[in-house]
């Protein structure tokens, strides 16, 4: 097996947190998306060309974080019993999600009845709320918590499974093999494409400028998300295995990962058009070019964006490694806050990129300030990130990912 060099992972670590921090310009950008109501409120200032605010970091975001978290969980499980992962994955993941999901909702709740109110005229309507089941349990953006808990549930099993009866690891050998081809190669992009090509292009109403279905509505996920997010949690985990041969790949074709994603994104909007497209996908050749064309164009962004990284962030950064410490904070706690300031700024009349600038710059703000003041060096950082050093102490030999929260 191939050796695995620590300063990478720097820039898989400032991945992770880009990938977490785009979510809160992507929401932030959801009130500013003409056309019929995708969110919460409509913003005044809505236009056309900020639904690519969503659109594209849509496109590859959570597959990106997902491929990521299955390199950390491979990374950390090299140099943990598989017993004391699950219970740092519990504390880490699990216990967040338990945790934080009703006060967090209740807060998403209030500010929704606010934008509701505000919408219509100063006034609740009349409506009562549907009955909480099993298919309507609202995960709101904590999705991601409990399709990482879903993943650790099955992935250490399996290698429990794989320990006891493959003692040898042919079939890990099997796998370095294939994943080596498939890295140095444009199968690569391919091979992880075709599943959620397969779902996009059979799936019963499938909103396809949507791309993969977000999994935050009941307990259930939907198929496309668990075949997307599943998908790149596993290669994640392969890609650990033979990490200096594959991130020196993706390393060398940056450039042109990024270009095909682009181009890729293109053909995908010449087909649905800019604003979101509010109808299922229909049967037809446009619908299987859209799909093909989303779902190479998923995984291009996402070898390209990483291999960038692996450029621009492979040396340790005490900005970046700040920053993916508090971005998992920051997107567990970013949505009511993100969500109130689009209620309050709705209708006041400024030019839409300056609401969407002062929305974002003003949720990091506060977001970064609560995470340095009330949690960093507090029993808070200690349950979701590990214990981190203050800067009168010396910096902790141990690469960030053995400590990270996914």
């Amino acid at each position: 097996m191939s050796s695995k060099p620590a300063n990478r992972l720097h820039a898989l670590d400032a991945v992770r947190a880009i990938a977490l921090l785009l979510g809160v310009v992507l929401h932030a950008s959801m009130s500013f998306i003409p056309g019929p109501p995708v969110w919460i409120i409509q913003d005044n200032a809505a236009a056309t060309e900020f639904s690519l605010l969503f659109y594209i970091p849509h496109m590859f975001r959570m597959v990106l974080f997902f491929l990521i978290a299955g390199y950390f969980a491979r990374f950390v499980l090299e140099r943990r019993a598989i017993a004391r992962f699950a219970l740092d994955r519990g504390q880490r993941i699990l216990l967040p999600l338990v945790t934080l999901w009703l006060p967090i909702f209740i807060a998403i709740a209030s500010v929704f009845l606010w934008g509701v109110a505000k919408a219509n005229g100063g006034e609740l309507p009349d409506q009562e709320a549907p009955p909480l089941t099993i298919g309507t349990f609202p995960l709101t953006h904590l999705w991601f918590l409990y399709l990482l808990t879903a993943f650790y549930l099955v992935s250490l099993p399996l290698t429990a499974m794989m320990r006891a009866l493959d003692r040898k690891d042919r079939t890990g050998s099997l796998i370095d093999a294939a994943t080596r081809v498939l890295a140095t190669t444009p199968l690569g992009a391919v091979a992880l494409a075709l599943p959620v090509f397969a779902w996009f292009a059979t799936a019963p109403f499938w909103m396809q400028w949507f791309g993969i279905p977000t999994p935050d509505t009941g307990l259930v996920p939907n198929n496309g998300a668990l075949i997307a997010y599943g998908t790149a949690f596993a290669a994640g985990w392969a890609v650990r295995r033979n990490s200096e041969q594959v991130l020196s790949a993706w390393k060398r074709s940056w450039h042109v990962n990024l270009a095909a994603a682009v181009a890729l994104t293109v053909v995908c909007l010449s087909i649905t058009g800019i604003a979101p497209l509010l109808m299922p996908a229909q049967p037809g050749t446009d619908r299987l070019i859209y799909s093909a064309a989303y779902a190479l164009g998923i995984w291009t962004w996402t070898f390209g964006l990483t291999g960038l990284a692996l450029h621009v962030f492979s040396r340790a950064s005490r900005t970046w490694r700040y920053l993916a410490d508090a971005s998992y904070w920051v997107y567990l706690m970013h949505l009511p806050l993100v969500m109130a300031l689009q209620v309050a700024l709705s209708d006041v009349a400024l030019p839409g990129v300056l609401k969407l600038t002062l929305i974002v710059v003003f949720s990091m703000i506060l977001l970064l300030a609560s995470y340095q003041i009330g949690v960093r060096h507090t029993w808070l950082g200690l349950w979701l990130n590990g214990r981190r050093p203050r800067p009168d102490e010396r910096s902790s030999a141990l690469p960030v990912a053995d400590k990270a929260s996914a």
